[in-house]
């Protein structure tokens, strides 16, 4: 069996308890794992512990806070961070695995990698199908990361990670393997726009009747005629399409905020 890497594999979540066991399976060349849950109702934390993950509870701050705060509970410096519905494929296990390899004694065994982080192509599975073109693929995350260096940006929803310099590219697949209904998707999207609407008003954003026009119709060109989104048949459309319709929310919320209403 492959050494593990000093790494810490870093993962919040609530109620995945169906899903954490294939997300953690996936990356078990970390050293550790950390779990931070947020007040489940399901075997979240039995089965994190099932897998020797350290689990630690915390009130939920929003995506960004909590995965910051995640990432400060690490015993190393080198972090994984993957969303429960996420796989590791043995082509990404490879190409990681490459980035520490070194030689020598057991105390040079590794060297550390160059850039203080990395962005991975991540494949989305929509309607059963895995997609290859439009928003699905390749979706390009930084999920590899030194803290020393970079850091989790405090958005409470779309949060994305800030580095010092440029990211570096890996290759190999991050799977999102999500098997969630078309109910919950839309649901999920609800709460994103909303929670975004209200931080771009916090911060004094203002949104104009062309941007509720234009945005939704330029997401849906770009992805689905640029970037080949047709090629993916019906899944393909209907990802986009949901996609253009959030961009609309977003604007359409943030709207009903600068009129003294309130998204819901």
């Amino acid at each position: 069996m492959s050494e593990p890497l000093p790494l810490s594999l870093v993962i919040i979540a609530r109620d995945a308890a169906h899903e954490l066991a294939d997300c953690l399976a996936s990356a078990a060349f970390a050293a550790e794992a950390i779990v931070v849950e947020s007040g489940s109702s399901d075997d979240t934390a039995a089965v994190a512990t099932r897998f020797g993950a350290r689990v630690i509870a915390h009130a939920w701050e929003g995506f960004g806070p909590q995965k910051n705060f995640a990432v400060a509970q690490a015993r190393h410096d080198w972090v994984l961070c993957l969303d429960t519905d996420e796989r590791v494929t043995p082509e990404l296990e490879a190409a990681i695995r490459a980035l520490f390899a070194g030689g020598g004694p057991a105390a040079a065994a590794y060297t550390e990698p160059a850039a203080a982080a990395y962005t991975i192509a991540r494949r989305n599975r929509f309607l059963g199908r895995w997609l290859a073109h439009g928003e699905g693929y390749p979706d390009w995350n930084i999920r590899l990361f030194d803290r020393r260096r970079a850091r989790w940006s405090d958005d409470v929803v779309h949060e994305k990670v800030v580095a010092d310099g440029p990211a570096a590219k890996l290759d190999g697949d991050l799977l999102h393997a999500s098997a969630e209904s078309i109910d919950a998707y839309i649901a999920k999207q609800n709460r994103y726009t909303s929670a975004q609407a209200t931080a771009m008003h916090a911060r004094g954003e203002r949104a104009s009747a062309a941007q509720m026009m234009l945005s939704p119709v330029a997401r849906f060109v770009r992805f689905y005629v640029f970037k080949l989104g047709f090629l993916d048949g019906a899944a393909g459309f209907a990802h986009i399409a949901i996609g253009a319709f959030a961009s609309f929310l977003k604007y359409a919320k943030l709207r009903a905020l600068q009129e003294g209403g309130r998204p819901r």
